[in-house]
């Protein structure tokens, strides 16, 4: 994993998931606006119960989606990396008022989970997970469900 200075190293592990684990957290109301609430109250950084688009651009670029394949940096033109970032969060801001609110983020989110599921299928992948991301808590909520039904 590439670091900029003086960034903090993000564990991560190695799960094994499938669209029920995705599906069935994101139907989990608590479980998943729970998740929703704390990510978008950590980013929210001045704290006005909205997300600007400098707010919500740390969480997209420190994803790195489209600044690696497979792991691998490679190089994307920075225009290019603008055009992408400005799309996505025109994807957010529903209203298009500037700024994402907390249905909005929420809204967003699970349209982007469920289209994950849905590109997954039913057979089980192995996926390295950032320990705080809202596919390794649905992990761990599954798990827990599993080792509850075990104890039963």
């Amino acid at each position: 994993m590439r670091l900029s200075a003086g960034e903090a190293e993000e564990k991560m592990s190695v799960e094994v998931l499938d669209s029920t684990t995705i599906v069935s957290f994101v139907e989990d109301e608590e479980a998943f606006n729970g998740s929703i609430h704390d990510r978008f109250a950590r980013l929210d950084t001045d704290r006005d119960g909205f997300l600007s688009y400098a707010e919500l651009l740390k969480e997209l670029q420190s994803l790195r989606v489209f600044e690696t394949h497979f792991g691998i940096d490679v190089k994307t033109e920075p225009d290019e990396l603008a055009r992408v970032y400005d799309s996505l969060f025109v994807q957010f801001d529903h209203d298009s008022n500037g700024a994402v609110d907390l249905e909005e983020f929420k809204a967003e989110t699970k349209q982007m989970m469920l289209a994950m599921a849905n590109g997954l299928g039913c057979l089980p992948v192995q996926m390295a997970l950032e320990e705080d991301s809202f596919l390794k808590k649905a992990v761990e909520r599954e798990s827990a469900k599993v080792l509850a039904a075990q104890v039963i």
